[in-house]
C-alpha cells in the first residue's frame, strides 16, 4: 500500500515537472501573431504570413530568420514559393503586403511626424497589410529626431486595434549633413548630395523588403495632404510605377508645382544630352543654371481626371508607389550617373532601361508642406 502511493506521488510529481516545463517553453517561444516595434538596437524581423488570396502562403514555415541583436540568431528551414507573390490591381482583396520606406535625412522631420502618421492611418488600404520602414542618420542615440520616432512608434502600436504590420527604425549614419545644400543651395553640389542620397534609399530598400511584400512605396514625410484611397487608386492603375502629381501647398491655395523630377524627354532635352560629357548630373528645378527643356508632370494640364496618365522617363519620390518585383530584379538609385541622372530620377533612368512602365496621373493631386 505504501509503495503505490509512494509510486503514484512520483508519477504525479514527473507529470508535474513535464508540465512546467512545456509552459516555459510556449511562453519563451515568438508568437507568430505578435507584433513588434523595432529600433536600431533590437531589430527582429520574424513575420509570420499567411494568404488568404486563395493562391496558397508564401511560406511553408511560420518564421523566417531572426535576428535580436549579438548572439541570439535562430532559424528555420524555409522554402519560399515566389511565384505565389503577385502584385495586382485588387491588392486589398488579395491581401498583397504593402512597404512604405520613408527616409528622415533631415532634422525638420521631426516636426512633420504626426502628420505623417496622421495620413498613412487614414488610409483606405487596411493598416495590417502596410508596414513602415524609416532611416534615421545619426550616431547618437540621444538624437532628437530618432527619439521622436521612437516614441510615436511606441504610441501607435500600443492600439489593440488598426495597427499597422510592422513598423521599423533603421539608423545608418552616412558621415554627411543631409541639412545642407538643400533648395538653395548651391547648384553645383547638388549632384554629390543626390548621391548621398541614392546610397541611403539603397540602404533602406535592402533593409527593410521581405519576401512576402508584395508593393512599395517611397513616402515623403512632409506631406501635407493626399486622398486616403490614394493606396487603392495607384494600385488599380496596375504599372510596375506609377505616381500622382505633386504640388506645393500653398497658404492661399494657389498652384505651385513641387515635384519636378517626374518629367518626360522632349526633342530638345535629349539633343542636348549629345553636347554634355556622360558625368554630367542633369537636374530639374534650377531653370536660372539650367534649363533641361523637359515636359515635367507638375506643368501638364491637371483637368484631365484622376485616372489619366502618361508615361515618365524620370519620377520623384514625395509619393511612389512600385511593384516590388521591380526593386527585387535590380532597379534601385544610382549613386553615379546613369545616363546623366542620379537618385531617383536615376531610378526612372533604370526602370526604363529594364523595359518595364513607368507613369504619372497629371490629375491626381498630393500637396507638398
Amino acid at each position: 500500500m505504501t509503495f503505490g502511493c509512494s509510486f503514484h506521488g512520483k508519477r504525479v510529481a514527473a507529470l508535474l515537472f513535464f508540465v512546467c516545463i512545456s509552459v516555459l517553453f510556449l511562453v519563451q517561444r515568438p508568437s507568430s501573431g505578435a507584433r513588434h516595434c523595432q529600433t536600431p538596437r533590437s531589430v527582429d524581423t520574424s513575420r509570420a504570413y499567411t494568404s488568404s488570396s486563395g493562391h496558397g502562403s508564401l511560406f511553408s514555415s511560420s518564421f523566417v530568420s531572426s535576428w535580436r541583436g549579438a548572439g541570439s540568431l535562430s532559424s528555420d528551414s524555409v522554402y519560399l514559393d515566389l511565384n505565389m507573390l503577385n502584385a495586382t490591381a485588387s491588392a486589398a482583396s488579395n491581401q498583397e503586403r504593402v512597404l512604405v520606406l520613408t527616409p528622415l535625412l533631415r532634422t525638420d522631420a521631426i516636426n512633420h511626424l504626426d502628420r505623417y502618421f496622421e495620413l498613412l492611418d487614414q488610409s483606405t488600404y487596411p493598416n495590417k497589410l502596410i508596414s513602415i520602414a524609416l532611416l534615421v542618420s545619426t550616431r547618437n542615440d540621444d538624437d532628437p529626431l530618432l527619439q521622436s520616432v521612437q516614441h510615436m512608434i511606441q504610441r501607435l502600436e500600443r492600439r489593440w486595434f488598426h495597427a499597422f504590420h510592422d513598423i521599423t527604425v533603421y539608423n545608418k549614419d552616412f558621415l554627411y549633413d543631409f541639412n545642407t545644400n538643400i533648395d538653395n543651395g548651391k547648384f553645383e553640389l547638388q549632384p554629390y548630395r543626390r548621391s548621398m542620397m541614392a546610397r541611403a534609399r539603397n540602404y533602406l530598400l535592402s533593409a527593410a523588403l521581405e519576401p512576402d511584400h508584395s508593393w512599395v512605396a517611397w513616402v515623403d514625410v512632409d506631406l501635407s495632404r493626399y486622398p486616403a484611397t490614394i493606396f487603392d487608386d495607384l494600385m488599380q492603375q496596375d504599372v510596375d510605377v506609377i505616381v500622382p502629381n505633386c504640388l506645393l501647398d500653398t497658404p492661399d491655395g494657389s498652384f505651385w508645382g513641387y515635384d519636378r523630377n517626374n518629367w518626360q524627354e522632349t526633342d530638345h532635352s535629349l539633343r542636348f544630352q549629345h553636347t554634355i560629357g556622360d558625368d554630367f548630373v542633369m537636374l530639374e528645378g534650377f531653370d536660372d543654371q539650367l534649363a533641361t527643356g523637359r515636359s515635367r508632370l507638375v506643368d501638364m494640364q491637371t483637368n484631365v481626371g484622376k485616372d489619366y496618365k502618361v508615361p515618365l522617363d524620370g519620377v520623384g519620390t514625395t509619393f511612389t508607389l512600385v511593384k516590388a518585383h521591380v526593386h527585387r530584379e535590380g532597379a534601385n538609385f544610382p549613386s553615379f550617373p546613369l545616363q546623366h541622372q542620379v537618385d531617383t530620377e536615376g531610378f526612372g533612368r533604370m526602370v526604363r532601361m529594364m523595359g518595364y512602365e513607368m507613369y504619372g496621373l497629371p490629375g491626381y493631386i498630393v500637396h507638398h508642406a
